[in-house]
């Protein structure tokens, strides 16, 4: 009998520690009465609370990322700048969150992605704060701090539903998850301009400060259900803000969809940072008929999204469905280079809504294709690698875009390069064909 008990409680050793991951699991027993689970579970319930944690974190973050740019009117009066400089505000924050990318792979291995996800989102909070200064050099510290917050909560929430969501549901599920950036802005849209009523700019950053922070807190009840995965020895710097880059960048299904998402992502910042002023300059539209034109767009994006990603995968053809949306893109951008006075209003609104369906819409399907073609511990590191040339689109398209229609004296010349650009884009991307490693699901 003695014989048998410790035969059971050897095997039950083996069972439990048998390898380094089996090691963290049982390091990160939980207390309370979650019950835990594996480093891939994807029941239902798992699935749900990572699909709607990790939406809800886009969705603040981006409502604190465009809580400055709403509110800018008021704090530039305040400290004696130009409401235009809150360009220079984004393209740092940008910046910022280009280098927060980068590392972002190995403190998601090392802490996990929701305590990573927390400290982003106090990063975002901060950088709130910070602006409270009301100075100028202060809005740079704001923007570089923010944007260190802001870039890694994409790479955490993808290495979140890589692992508890179906592969199979991919491009839905990421899809889903970044209709939060639509919804930030929404919130930043109508909550801001409400608090203004009532409060200075100042008390406006506090308020939605402490937003994110709650946000982050509450992030503590699904700590141990998911960050048990985690490896205490995983390095933080080494290895770590090259290693994204030349992960990229030495596979070639990698290296085009980066670079793809580059022309995107600058195609998609260039035609919604330009479209209002356009439309009020080129065509003598009111700027509330402009702004419905954006609104209309905005609408569409979150359709657009959802759609893109249930045809993905229903179709298995995540790359193909990317080529589509740039031959979309291209013509949504070439009508646009020919509008005019004539052109009926309808006529616009669809143009712009079939632009919101596709040039705002490929970012869950390119997620998701990203995080199919690598291993899984490789999700955060190539995510971040691949959001570095995104956000690297944000940073360089709008600026070149502004010089080019100012060179050429309209906008009608930035729209057509944009539509020769994004047309090369699907040629390369339906042409091409997706390099998976061994073992990585397809």
């Amino acid at each position: 009998m003695v014989r048998a008990v410790q035969d059971y409680r050897r095997k039950r050793v083996t069972v439990r520690f048998g390898s380094p991951l089996d090691s963290a699991v049982v390091a990160y027993q939980p207390r309370t009465r979650i019950p835990p689970l594996s480093a891939t579970d994807r029941s239902l319930l798992s699935a749900t609370i990572a699909l709607s944690t990790t939406t809800a974190v886009q969705a603040l973050v981006t409502m604190a990322a465009l809580t400055v740019s709403v509110y800018a009117p008021q704090a530039s009066r305040d400290i004696g700048i130009a409401p235009g400089y809150i360009g220079v505000y984004a393209s740092l924050t940008y910046i910022a969150a280009m280098l927060g990318s980068l590392v972002s792979g190995g403190f998601i291995l090392r802490y996990g992605a929701i305590r990573f996800s927390q400290v982003a989102m106090l990063l975002c909070a901060l950088g709130l704060f910070v602006c409270i200064g009301a100075h100028w050099w202060w809005f740079v510290v704001s923007a570089f701090i923010f944007g260190l917050g802001y870039g890694p909560t994409t790479p955490a929430s993808s290495y979140i539903l890589s692992r508890h969501t179906p592969s199979r549901l991919w491009s839905l599920v990421f899809s889903i998850k970044q209709t939060g950036v639509p919804l930030g802005g929404v919130l930043a849209g109508l909550a801001v301009p409400w608090l203004l009523l009532s409060f200075s700019w100042q008390g406006v950053s506090v308020i939605i400060a402490a937003m994110t922070l709650a946000g982050a807190c509450i992030l503590q009840f699904w700590r141990r259900r998911f960050d048990i995965d985690v490896n205490a020895s995983q390095p933080l710097v080494s290895g770590n803000v090259i290693g994204p880059l030349r992960l990229i960048f030495s596979r070639p299904g990698l290296r085009a969809l980066a670079l793809a998402s580059f022309f995107f992502s600058a195609s998609q910042q260039s035609y919604i940072y330009f479209l209002v002023t356009y439309l009020e300059l080129g065509l003598n539209w009111s700027t509330r008929d402009a702004g419905f034109a954006l609104s209309v767009l905005g609408l569409a994006a979150v359709a657009g999204r959802m759609l893109w990603g249930a045809l993905a995968d229903a179709t298995g053809r995540s790359r193909g469905i990317l080529g589509v949306i740039a031959l979309a893109m291209s013509g949504a951008a070439t009508a646009t280079a020919a509008f005019s006075t004539a052109s009926p209003a309808w006529g616009i609104y669809l143009v712009c809504a079939v632009f919101g369906a596709t040039g705002a819409a490929w970012n869950g399907v390119y997620l998701a294709e990203i995080t199919r073609s690598v291993a899984p511990r490789e999700v955060g590191h190539a995510t971040g690698g691949g959001l570095f040339v995104t956000f690297a689109g944000v940073v360089v398209a709008p600026p070149l875009f502004g010089l080019v229609s100012e060179a050429a004296g309209g906008f009608v010349t930035g729209y057509a390069i944009m539509a020769a650009v994004t047309m090369f884009v699907a040629v390369v991307l339906l042409v091409s064909r997706p390099v998976r490693p061994a073992g990585v699901t397809p």
